[in-house]
């Protein structure tokens, strides 16, 4: 029978997220998108609520403890009576759905646009539906990935499990026991008797066979495309995630450092001239892009230059570096703008409390930080640990159970946390993709669908991280038994695992942030205005 507070806890932990997930979407969103884009509003919530209930399934499945053996019937007591297995599988086929299905369509449903930008310039053509448009892109993503997602299950699905083969006496040769039966209960591990001197005579019978052999099996769909889906959200995590460790704390604290304080007449003036000269040199930058962009469309007739013109990819590849150093610049910009008001006409109406939170949040990110970073040192990557390290800390509290439950609630999410704010300070600092900021009241759905595609790509590796983290605490978990043992083994993905790859390339790169942190720790633009400027007019 189920225990009927850990069915409230799920009700609760739902209810929060939803909650939460709707505040983010109702503060955060762009007046643009007030009365609109109801779509992929939807899928954003979801996917918020998915991705946490994601991470928070691992300290439910500690608290159900469905791998201990004495919850097949001898010994309940200590079990919580989920089928934890079938909620991660729903989980898994979830996170695939959003990813690879809701999240791409709600993207091209939400950047396409009904008109004669869709329909072309040519006289008498019909624009297409938003719909049309975004299923038609998306026919694309699933074939692509369908493909992928088949040929990798049809050769790479089985897992060799390494055993030991155990050679018992007969049970001719054991002790011999009487159990009285009672008429008025079942049977119970209290009618057992204690273990004695002949039931030891006949373990010591027991022939063990010294050379460890293995078993072939092959996994299921859903566990399998888990192990997929871990797999490629890796590669971000093992980066965002490293960088994030990194930057969270120090952001937090800097921005108590930097918090808004009273100017008088000469900073203000000489703060509202600088930001009236960035203004003027990135509007005049804006028009260069503007009219390059126009220049470049009339030479090329309206089309591309085509993936095989050098030329043409170079030319390309220089205006997309540009354009995202022309929005870093404007995103800073933005930024000291708001700072610059906090410090004059929005001095008063200022939360004093706000820049105090962030120093209390900042000094608990980075002793989180610092203790993710010990214990993979000392636990992880050793291959015989130097100490148990959080799950020691986390066992200790066995006289409350609900606390480390809580503690291995707090250390999951920090690390989705860290992610997001990886990436965003990776894509800030060197400009290979757009960033995605979210800002009260100026957020697009576009930038919230692309958080929640990380959080979602980034979930899977998060809790197969804490899986193999605190393995001694979460021993008893039904993820356990998937992530340390049938996925661990598998064919291909299991190497990669085995031989702690991703722990060694996030430890390397989390000091490595650490140095550069410590060398640059705000956030500058990549090259000034006036760099930039002068480099479009050459162009031209």
């Amino acid at each position: 029978m189920a225990d009927v507070f850990l069915i409230l806890v799920i009700v609760i932990a739902f209810v929060i997220l939803t909650i939460v997930g709707l505040y983010l979407v109702v503060k955060y969103q762009h007046p643009d998108d007030k009365n609109d884009a109801y779509v992929p509003k939807l899928v954003v919530l979801f996917g918020f609520v998915l991705s946490g209930a994601t991470v928070l399934l691992l300290p439910l499945d500690v608290a159900n403890n469905e791998g201990y053996a004495g919850c097949d019937g001898f010994d309940t007591s200590f079990c919580g009576g989920l089928n934890m297995a079938l909620f991660w599988e729903i989980f898994y086929w979830l996170i695939t759905a959003w990813i690879f299905f809701l999240i791409p369509f709600s993207m091209f449903y939400y950047e396409a646009d009904d008109g004669m930008l869709m329909a072309g310039t040519s006289v008498g053509a019909k624009p297409n539906s938003r719909i049309c448009e975004a299923v038609k892109y998306e026919m694309f993503v699933v074939v692509i990935f369908g493909l992928i997602f088949s040929m990798t299950y049809l050769f790479m699905n089985s897992t060799d499990i390494p055993v030991r083969e155990v050679m018992g006496p007969s049970f001719s040769s054991g002790a011999s026991y009487s159990i009285t039966a009672r008429d008025t209960e079942g049977f119970s591990s209290s009618q057992l008797a204690v273990m004695g001197s002949a039931d030891s005579a006949v373990l010591g019978l027991n022939r063990v066979n010294p050379t460890l052999g293995s078993i072939e099996l092959s996994v299921n769909a859903s566990t399998f495309y888990a192990g997929l889906m871990a797999w490629l959200g890796w590669f971000l995590f093992a980066l965002f995630g490293a960088i994030g460790l990194a930057a969270l704390p120090l952001d937090l604290i800097l921005a108590f450092v930097h918090r808004p304080h009273h100017m008088d007449a000469v900073e203000f003036a000489e703060a509202q001239m600088s930001l009236r000269d960035r203004v003027n040199e990135l509007v005049s930058v804006g028009e260069l892009i503007k009219l390059e962009r126009e220049e470049r469309a009339q030479q090329n007739g309206g089309k591309g230059g085509g993936f095989f013109n050098k030329e043409a990819r170079k030319q390309a590849a220089e205006e997309k570096k540009t354009l995202l150093q022309f929005k870093q610049a404007v995103y800073l910009l933005e930024e000291d703008a708001e700072d610059f008001a906090n410090c004059s006409e929005n001095y008063k109406n200022y939360n004093p409390l706000i820049p105090i939170g962030c120093l209390i949040g900042g000094i608990l990110a980075f002793i989180i930080s610092i203790f993710w970073v010990l214990h993979i040192i000392l636990y992880m990557l050793p291959a015989e640990p130097v100490t148990p390290f959080l799950n020691s800390f986390f066992q200790w509290f066995k006289w409350f159970p609900l606390f480390g439950v809580l503690c291995v609630a707090i250390f999951s999410f920090y690390l989705l946390m860290a992610a997001l704010k990886g990436c965003f300070k990776f894509g800030l600092r060197f400009l290979f993709f757009q960033v995605h900021p979210m800002k009260l009241n100026k957020t697009y759905m576009s930038s919230f669908l692309f958080n929640i595609g990380l959080c979602l790509l980034c979930a899977l590796p998060v809790v197969q991280f804490c899986a193999s983290a605190f393995q001694d605490y979460a021993r008893y978990t039904t993820i356990n038994q998937v992530f340390n043992v049938q996925l661990y083994y598998l064919k291909f993905f299991g190497w990669w695992w085995r031989q702690k790859i991703f722990e060694y390339v996030l430890l390397a790169i989390v000091l490595l942030t650490c140095l550069y942190l410590g060398c640059r720790p705000r956030d500058s633009s990549a090259s000034n205005s006036i760099n930039l400027r002068d480099r479009l007019k050459q162009r031209m």
